[in-house]
């Protein structure tokens, strides 16, 4: 017997909806059978009572987060304490057969986020860009130490991530963004009870604060500026020693690192293990530089070490002539340019100068780390003469407005005599 066209599409539509309920049955049975490990099974995302029965009780976690980013890809509680979330049964839910682990003591905290956060193909299906060796440098740092020696203040993941709001650092609301690390540090570094028993300063935030790579990170929002786990590590973190601290600095003032390394200094501060860039700039309290930190003046930093009649004492005096010289002519012919804006004549070309004078000015305050007078002469020379060439554009330009002035004020008598014979002309004639 032949089915007519419309009954064989509904045995077709019934076999498709017939497959795909036998499809999801089979899904929900094996997420069943699987404890409740941290991945987001599809009987996971669909139940979640860990989350009702917590609401309900208003028992979540302080600071709990929905944002959070083990909740966003449904990881959820038990993601981290295993259980069943599927099952209403407390006894069921919270059951060590169901694989619940709870919370963690202190010194359990790195090895139970590091079960995922160390499997490279775990992390692969959630962030694959995600390094996964954050339990490994945290081992070596300070924090990892003390936790093995078993410090129970000492800082562990969920000091800096905390537990249940954990965000991206991108995220301006995280603990660990950028402009917040400095405060999330100074929770503890900064609370002088907390951190009695260490013997360590808990100045370093105030400090930082007043500090130039403080005002530019935190009162100028500037990302790019370091905060404190750019010079100490994060998850590695260690006090930089003497061998490393002109890497650390190194790492963004790279031109600074190489002469100072290369330098005659360089090399006495590393045998008399002095902490290089630290001895000058100070480390927390950095101050933004100026040449008054060079020579032989009551601000300058190279008379900690050197006295009257030394050669670091004569070097350091010729350096700062040098610097000095240069900045001087510099605002000469800044204020000559400016004069030049303001009477309304071309200035670009004295622009020009003045940008390579400038770079030339700051070269050569770098080339201050060679401790060299001869390379910073060289440059603040080369500095010197287009600043020069600059003032005599500059005095062109204003002599030039002069000229024009006069050859207009004569011009203008001029037309006004003439104007003026005219018009007695004119009388003259109308009288006749």
């Amino acid at each position: 017997m032949r089915t007519q066209p419309g009954c064989r599409v509904f045995m077709v539509s019934c076999l498709a909806v017939t497959m795909l309920a036998l499809s999801l049955a089979a899904r929900l049975a094996m997420a069943g059978d699987t404890q409740a490990e941290p991945d987001a099974s599809a009987a996971q995302e669909a139940v979640d009572n860990c989350v009702a029965c917590h609401t309900e009780n208003d028992m979540l976690p302080a600071g709990h987060l929905d944002a959070d980013v083990h909740m966003q890809p449904g990881l959820s509680c038990a993601g981290c304490h295993g259980g069943d979330p599927t099952s209403d049964d407390q006894e069921i839910a919270m059951s060590k057969a169901k694989g619940f682990r709870g919370v963690p003591e202190r010194r359990d905290i790195p090895a139970f986020c590091a079960r995922c956060h160390s499997d490279i193909e775990f992390m692969r299906r959630y962030q694959p860009r995600i390094q996964t060796d954050q339990l490994s440098q945290y081992l070596t740092s300070v924090h990892g130490h003390k936790l093995a020696q078993g410090d129970q203040k000492v800082a562990e993941c969920a000091s800096c991530h905390t537990s249940h709001a954990i965000l991206p650092a991108s995220d301006t609301r995280s603990s660990v963004h950028a402009l917040n690390v400095p405060g999330t540090c100074g929770k503890c570094h900064g609370d002088a009870d907390y951190m009695a028993s260490y013997g360590i300063p808990t100045d370093q935030f105030d400090k930082f604060k007043m500090s130039v790579h403080g005002v530019a990170l935190l009162e100028n929002q500037d990302t790019g500026a370091p905060a404190c786990n750019d010079c100490h590590g994060n998850h590695g973190a260690t006090p930089p020693g003497t061998t490393s601290i002109g890497q650390v600095c190194g790492h963004c003032h790279v031109n600074n690192m190489q002469y100072f390394s290369d330098s005659r200094m360089g090399h006495a501060f590393t045998e008399r293990g002095f902490h290089g860039c630290e001895e000058c700039h100070g480390n927390h309290d950095i101050h933004k530089t100026s040449d008054q930190m060079v020579g032989t003046g009551d601000k300058a930093v190279c008379m900690k070490c050197h006295k009257a009649g030394d050669k670091g004492y004569v070097s350091a005096g010729q350096i700062y002539e040098h610097l000095t010289g240069l900045a001087s002519v510099y605002a000469q012919a800044e204020n000559a340019k400016q004069e030049v804006e303001r009477i309304g004549m071309d200035d670009v070309e004295i622009g020009f100068l003045l940008q390579e004078s400038h770079q030339s000015l700051i070269q050569a305050r770098t080339l201050v780390h060679t401790f060299d007078p001869d390379r910073v002469k060289e440059k603040t020379d080369e500095g010197t003469g287009k600043a020069r060439s600059a003032l005599e554009a500059a005095a062109a330009q204003v002599k030039d407005f002069h000229v024009r002035r006069r050859g207009f004020g004569m011009a203008t008598l001029f037309t006004t005599v003439l104007v003026l014979a005219l018009f007695l002309w004119i009388r003259q004639m109308e009288a006749k």
